[in-house]
């Protein structure tokens, strides 16, 4: 496959943003639609959940209405307040070494990812990260050193709460340490279940596990696939690994500590690295996170992106991920 980044600066919410919109509108509104608009909060419901749970970046989310026309049904979606519900794999750890590093794989369907890292500066804080439903993050940093990541955390429960990378938004707007991650994480309903792994400049880290029927679980944890405490959703682990891959995390973390190269690289490699594109699991990449350097970096079997959150630079870059037959073929 042929996938096109781009890495998109603008400090406040601008013109940029809103061309954003009007490109990717169109596939989220069929997104946001599929189970009919009655499935769907009102504009009521959307601006009081949010007022409630999240009301330091109320005044962001009406900039951000404002731009893209005020039209009702876009000013419900871009809440992210009970939105349909999808899926993804992912495999998430923290670098058991001196400096603090968070490494992830995303595991999504490559025609529902936006291939955006954007970098805003949205009420004085900034922030980087890869971009989902337009100003929600699935990963991403802040200029106070705190990094986070999301995955799927295994359960078919959907419930009232909001979309987890609105959730991943506010935090890194709102929060500067590990603990005040915790803090808002513990508080802030989510519609599903999703683990988030936090990790801040002095090496503080924690792993939320979130879900929208009982209280969020704050761990320890420096390892996350795509199941909670245990697995509750015995096909979608078998699918996904979920289990594998946990356990292959574990082993490198406990037996010794490896160099930080090392450890990055078995992420472009099986069992972290998946090929299931055809199922909507399929690694679309790796991300690193360093935040006491406020560096990110985006790594493919084939190609590596640095990205500065101090010198960070428009650009866009066309990443060829490996044909899965072909990867098939190697590992046999």
């Amino acid at each position: 496959m042929e996938l096109w980044w781009r890495a998109i600066r603008e400090a406040e919410p601008g013109p940029k943003w809103a061309g954003l919109f009007a490109e990717l509108w169109p596939a989220y509104k069929a997104w946001w639609l599929r189970e009919g608009e009655d499935a769907r909060p009102t504009y009521l419901e959307c601006l009081r959940a949010l007022e409630r749970h999240m009301p330091e970046i109320v005044p962001i989310y009406e900039q951000l209405c404002a731009l893209a026309g005020g039209g009702d049904l876009a000013a419900r979606f871009l809440s992210f307040y009970r939105p349909p519900p999808y899926l993804s794999g992912c495999s998430q750890a923290i670098w058991p070494g001196k400096e603090p590093v968070l490494v992830r794989n995303y595991d999504y369907d490559p025609r529902a990812f936006e291939r955006i890292v954007l970098h805003s500066g949205w009420q004085g804080r900034r922030v980087m990260g890869t971009s989902d439903g337009l100003w929600g993050l699935v990963d991403g940093m802040n200029d106070a050193g705190l990094a986070v990541s999301l995955t799927f955390g295994g359960r078919r429960v959907v419930g009232d709460g909001f979309g987890v990378p609105i959730i991943l938004r506010y935090v890194l707007q709102t929060c500067t340490t590990a603990e005040e991650a915790g803090q808002a994480l513990a508080r802030i309903p989510s519609h599903m279940s999703y683990n988030v792994t936090v990790l801040d400049r002095r090496r503080n880290y924690l792993t939320a596990f979130l879900s929208p029927d009982r209280p969020a679980i704050m761990t320890h944890a420096a390892v996350a696939t795509n199941h909670q405490e245990r697995v509750e959703w015995d096909a979608h682990a078998r699918m996904t690994a979920s289990v594998e891959r946990e356990r292959f995390l574990l082993q490198r973390l406990t037996l010794h500590v490896e160099p930080e190269e090392k450890f990055i690289s078995a992420f472009l490699r099986p069992p972290l690295y998946s090929t299931a594109y055809d199922r909507g699991f399929g690694t679309l990449y790796t991300a690193v996170y360093r935040p006491r350097k406020g560096e990110m970096e985006l790594r493919w079997p084939r190609g590596r992106w640095p990205l500065d959150l101090n010198e960070f630079h428009e650009a866009s870059h066309l990443i060829m991920t490996p044909d899965p037959r072909a990867v098939s073929e190697r590992e046999q």
